[in-house]
């Protein structure tokens, strides 16, 4: 039984930037009024939780417990919890959390939250680790709440705002989760990039640059609205095939051309509608620019290094009426973003399932490794033997 007051759980915490994943021994406050207990199934793996490892993001203390790709069980349902269908033993997604007050927010575009800095990498209490629902077994505190639920712990304080219940008729079961985890994140910034910044037509020419997780999210997005051309962009042969096999009508190697623009335009001299960046790659970006048609789009999801910079020909622009946009989070909601993937996912359209190797959690080294080394596509960690 799970004491009162104090929750003894395992996480791994970060002590300080470019420190290592550490699992330890870790306490939980007890539940807030509008808070939810959630025991995690799976965790995947993104590489913003890498990012912050690093210290490359600077915002909140450390030690800090990070992840931020959660699934789970409810085991606790905090008495101001707004959802009175939401009881223990529901699985549960976790998202990221926003305010829900801002202009973005109450339009639907929750990624565009005024506050998004600030609650999800701070924390959901408060930007300092003191306000924190996590402490050492000692008693020091550790920042909590990373992106609403700091998942890569086996227990999880999580805030309502970032929970997204699994539909009771979607037929959803825990062998299940081990795919559909990383939906808060990874694969909710690429499909959601194109169902709600793009919006692609059936005939739209679009391309999507980088076949990680974020990229062949976006492809089976695309193909599951209908998008008929969709390129796959990548220096990877095995990631292009796995494109290929997700849908992708064509695929294009840019280390066997010259430069992107030339490639693309020798496939579609026209150039095309929409491209999707998802490799931070100024390169790439600056060559997208040129391999768009007339009112083409390109869409930033990448993170460019600090200091980079794009040149863009104003004239050109307005002459060909092309704009740039950024998606964060797929500029989305998850509640309603979250349900729809799921529904496609058991309809074979969003076949994640191919994306996502399951390791237990004790093996985070070798997932990591993986990851960096292209093996995998979307590590995901499992909690169930920890």
């Amino acid at each position: 039984m799970i004491p009162q007051r104090k929750i003894p759980t395992k996480a791994f915490v970060v002590d300080s930037p470019k420190s290592p994943f550490v699992l330890q021994d870790v306490v939980l406050d007890e539940v807030r009024e509008n808070e939810v207990l959630v025991e995690m199934k799976y965790t995947g793996l993104c590489h913003t939780d890498i990012v912050v490892q690093n210290g490359a993001i600077p915002v909140g203390d450390y030690p800090a417990v990070l992840g931020h790709e959660g699934a789970g069980i409810v085991r606790r349902v905090g008495s101001g919890v707004k959802d009175k269908s939401l009881s223990e033993g529901d699985r549960v997604f976790l998202s990221f959390t926003t305010c829900h007050n801002c202009t973005p927010c109450q339009e639907g575009r929750h990624g565009f939250c005024n506050r998004f800095t600030e609650i999800n990498f701070g924390g959901v209490r408060g930007i300092s680790a003191a306000d924190s629902p996590i402490s050492s077994v000692d008693g020091k505190a550790i920042r909590g709440q990373f992106f609403g639920q700091s998942s890569m712990s086996k227990l999880a304080i999580v805030p309502e705002t970032s929970i997204v219940k699994s539909p009771a008729d979607s037929g959803v079961m825990d062998a299940d989760m081990a795919s559909l985890a990383p939906l808060g994140c990874g694969y909710l910034t690429g499909a959601g990039t194109v169902l709600n910044v793009l919006k692609p037509k059936s005939t739209s020419r679009l391309a999507v640059l980088g076949m990680g997780a974020v990229g062949l999210a976006a492809l089976m997005a695309a193909r599951a609205q209908g998008v008929e051309t969709v390129i796959a962009v990548d220096i990877v042969d095995a990631k292009l095939e796995l494109a290929a096999s997700l849908g992708a009508s064509h695929t294009l190697n840019t280390k066997m051309v010259p430069d992107l623009a030339q490639g693309l335009h020798e496939l579609f001299p026209g150039g095309l509608d929409q491209i999707i960046d998802t490799t931070g790659v100024v390169p790439l970006m600056q060559s997208s620019i040129k391999a768009l048609g007339h009112e083409g789009t390109l869409a930033i999801v990448g993170v460019a290094p600090t200091g980079a910079s794009l040149s863009i020909d104003p004239l050109e622009f307005m002459i060909n009426c092309k704009r740039i946009v950024g998606a964060i989070e797929g500029s989305s909601n998850p509640a309603t973003l979250l349900p729809q993937l799921i529904s496609w996912y058991k309809e074979g359209k969003f076949p994640v399932d191919k994306l996502a190797k399951v390791y237990d959690a004790d093996c985070l080294e070798q997932a990591l490794e993986d990851l960096h080394a292209g093996k995998v596509i979307k590590p995901v960690l499992k909690w169930a033997d920890l």
